[in-house]
């Protein structure tokens, strides 16, 4: 099924500030919250879409990214924009990410509580990806080692030994909440603030048994093959987005992203100019005179091109549907033959007086207005 606008699903339009947006997404998570909607699966499905979207637009540099190219900015090895509506991260992720948002309303389950614990994040991961023109044509699909901080086996991720609960204890300066409050006495009066904990760093637990083999971090280092499913007719500079595929967290957090970053080979024949793709047709003088039948790359193979008669130097022939297709799915692109002259740099003593004999034919001086004609058509093929 295909997926609703991001905007649409948080109800703001395309200008709405970052205040609007959270606002938005804040009523959205209030109205669907499980804990509000027991056993309606369609309301969880909806808490998580709305969870996908503000992912997405409450970031400046995906919100930019979707905004230029869609959801096919995101659609990498099965994860969406943010991960979540696509099954990538769980509904306590979710909570543990976004909680501070609709906690204070109290909802039960121990997710609301949640919210003032801090949550750790792996950082992200950028890799650079080449294509042929070939495989921008048609989309790829791209299996990439990539070199990072991958979750420990041995204790699961958690940090603790054999990733037994056994291995934690709670923290005895926060009680397990994760922050610390303390009061203020001010020109106003007394006022109450909380802090992250700095016993624990606002994890709520501490480890006393650590894992031996990632000395409690609950990472290591390690290499991890990734499937990623570029879209056809991106372009080089595009950026793409594989949630939760970037360095792993400490301790069970929320994994980084892995950035893709677009760049594209030159075909050694076609030259890209956005969907439209140009090909230079370097014609022979009586082809160009006489007309000829001439063959020319396309990006599907070969195709015959009649050349008329008399065609002239700078004419730009057009294939209709024979470029590339455009990475939001609106059509293809054309292919532009721009035929130029062959003038070899040599000539037989034969080739010679053909040459000589066509000098001197009325047919080889143009006129006045030929003239005009041949400097005017140079000039639209210059300017365009």
């Amino acid at each position: 099924m295909a997926k609703r606008d991001y905007y649409e699903v948080l109800g703001v339009s395309k200008t709405a500030s970052a205040d609007e947006i959270k606002k938005a997404y804040r009523k959205k998570a209030i109205q669907y919250h499980p804990d509000k909607n027991p056993g309606d699966k369609e309301a969880e499905e909806k808490f998580k879409e709305a969870a996908e979207a503000y992912d997405v637009l409450s970031n400046p540099d995906k919100r930019a990214r979707y905004d230029q190219f869609g959801h096919a900015a995101f659609e990498n090895g099965g994860g969406g924009g943010g991960g979540f509506y696509s099954g990538g991260m769980s509904m306590d992720d979710i909570f543990s990410q976004f909680g501070d948002i609709f906690g204070s309303f109290g909802f039960g389950g121990g997710r609301a509580r949640s919210g003032g614990r801090s949550v750790n994040k792996g950082t992200n991961l950028r890799v650079k990806v080449t294509l042929t023109l070939a495989e921008v044509a048609t989309g790829v699909e791209k299996k990439l080692k990539v070199h990072k901080y991958i979750k420990c086996t041995h204790c699961q991720g958690t940090g603790a030994k054999d990733g037994s609960s056994s291995g934690y204890t709670t923290c005895s300066t926060c009680k397990g909440q994760g922050y610390v409050t303390s009061i203020v006495n001010s020109i106003f009066g007394q006022m109450q603030s909380q802090q992250t904990c700095p016993q624990c760093g606002g994890q709520g637990k501490i480890i006393k048994d650590k894992c031996p083999h990632c000395n409690g971090e609950g990472i290591v280092a390690g290499d991890e093959v990734i499937t990623v499913k570029i879209p056809a007719g991106i372009e080089a500079g595009m950026q793409l987005s594989v949630s939760g595929k970037g360095n792993a967290a400490r301790r069970g957090g929320i994994n980084g992203d892995l950035l893709i970053l677009i760049d594209e080979t030159p075909d050694k024949e076609l030259v890209r100019d956005g969907k439209n793709l140009i090909y230079h047709l370097y014609l022979p003088i009586p082809d160009a005179l006489l007309g000829a039948a001439v063959e020319v790359p396309t990006i599907d193979g070969k195709v015959r091109l009649n050349i008329e008669a008399g065609t002239q130097p700078g004419k730009v022939l057009r294939l209709k549907g024979k470029g590339l297709p455009d990475v939001n799915g609106y059509g293809k692109g054309d292919l532009l033959v721009r035929v130029d002259l062959f003038v070899p740099q040599s000539l037989s003593s034969s080739d010679k007086k053909l040459v000589e004999e066509m000098r001197k034919s009325s047919t080889f001086s143009p006129t006045t207005k030929e003239k005009e004609g041949f400097f005017q058509r140079m000039k639209q093929v210059f300017e365009s």
